[in-house]
């Protein structure tokens, strides 16, 4: 029994120096074989950690920005398209809710002087907002809620609009112009510091003013979507199916007139987002493993014809054919398996330098490295099958004659 198994020891060790041999002694074939597999590893890596990386960053953003928190979007009905103020107090009074922050789009120039801009965002809010987010204001005052009840002509700004306006002069008490209305400036707020989920897909706002102002502006008196901001140990389930039946009884039971999200369910799409988009990339990266062991298939058929001679001989001093089916069922799987390894190397060099490229953080995904590397070797095996089976095959006699 000893004897057997370091015969098959021996054997496999042979067979492992004899694939090394002829892999080396072809060494422009071989690199270009193994360049299909590691291309095809890299591919698949780079984009799923990547992806990974990215998807990270988004998720850590939600949670930052979303802590607490529920956003309403209104469609609403035939009878009613909106919320008024009176409506939102409703909200705001409901047990799980702490405060409620309208958002109001508005459209139009900004101008300091002769300078005007369309490209700033302008959005209507209230105090709650301020009071909820204490480290926004980082020069001046807040809105109030005396500049909400009064429609005050006041705003808060952005740096963008400071460096595009009043460069070397101090903005709190200078006048800007939105749609062509005068507004008082009464602070600076620092963009990176929340906003919510709008915040995350549109940006900041560049210039905040009174949502009731914003109204007035529209001409309008009615918002269409608005966040809610939980007391501190609400249940989010709890507060969500408050919310949802204080506006079911706003809007007389009618259907499909609002949605509620929370964070979580956003994030939960976003997390099935990138998953389903890595399922992706990862298939289509995978077709440059095809086309690697393809590669794999065509040198390995060219070697048995070269080596025909000597599988004559390992057959006629009895040589069975597993034995010469193993030996370059090995050769392929190791072909595979290096260029499996270098493109793993490379994956998560690349990934690593995109993430930085990117801003996001560098994770290492185990599983898309076990997924490149056992993917490749299985390419090896599978593709390098056929031309072992051939190989051992061959007659012996036809072999012997190419001698």
């Amino acid at each position: 029994m000893r004897r057997r198994v370091r015969a098959n020891f021996v054997m496999w060790g042979e067979s492992i120096r004899m694939a090394l041999d002829n892999i080396r002694g072809n060494k422009v074939r071989s690199f270009l074989t193994l360049l299909g597999i590691m291309i095809g590893v890299m591919a698949v890596i780079t984009l799923i950690t990547t992806v990974s990386g990215v998807s990270g960053t988004i998720s850590s953003s939600f949670s930052s920005l979303g802590v607490g928190t529920l956003t309403v979007s209104v469609t609403g009905s035939d009878l009613k398209t909106g919320m008024t103020p009176e409506d939102l107090a409703v909200i705001s009074a409901l047990d799980s809710v702490d405060g409620v922050v309208p958002t109001v789009s508005l459209n139009g120039r900004v101008s300091y002087g002769s300078n005007v801009q369309t490209s700033f965002r302008v959005t209507g809010r209230n105090a709650y907002y301020f009071k909820a987010n204490e480290d926004l204001i980082v020069q001046g005052r807040p809105l109030t809620f005396v500049d909400d009840d009064n429609h005050s002509y006041v705003c808060v700004i952005s740096q963008n609009v400071v460096d595009e306006f009043f460069l070397g002069i101090n903005p709190v008490g200078e006048t800007l112009y939105v749609a062509g209305l005068p507004f008082t400036i009464v602070g600076r707020y620092e963009e990176d510091s929340g906003g919510g989920v709008a915040s995350i897909f549109s940006g900041s706002p560049d210039v905040i003013i009174p949502y009731t102002t914003g109204l007035k502006v529209n001409n309008s008196n009615e918002v269409t979507s608005y966040t809610v901001y939980l007391k501190e140990g609400a249940d989010s389930a709890t507060a969500k199916a408050e919310i949802e039946e204080a506006m079911d009884t706003l809007f007389d039971f009618e259907e499909d007139c609002y949605t509620v999200a929370s964070m979580e369910t956003i994030e939960e799409r976003m997390e099935t987002m990138t998953t389903m988009m890595s399922s992706l990339l990862a298939g289509i990266a995978s077709i440059a493993l095809l086309v690697g062991g393809i590669g794999i298939m065509n040198m390995m058929l060219t070697t048995v014809t070269e080596r025909t001679a000597e599988i004559g001989l390992k057959k006629a001093l009895g040589a069975i054919p597993w034995q010469i089916q193993s030996q370059f069922l090995l050769e392929s799987f190791m072909l595979s398996l290096f260029g499996g390894l270098c493109g793993a190397a490379m994956g998560l060099i690349l990934s690593y330098a995109l993430c930085q490229v990117l801003g996001t953080n560098f994770v290492f995904n185990g599983g898309a490295v076990l997924l490149g590397v056992g993917f490749s070797a299985a390419v090896g095996i599978i593709f390098g099958w056929a031309p072992a089976r051939k190989a051992s095959r061959l007659n012996p006699i036809d072999a012997l004659r190419a001698v």
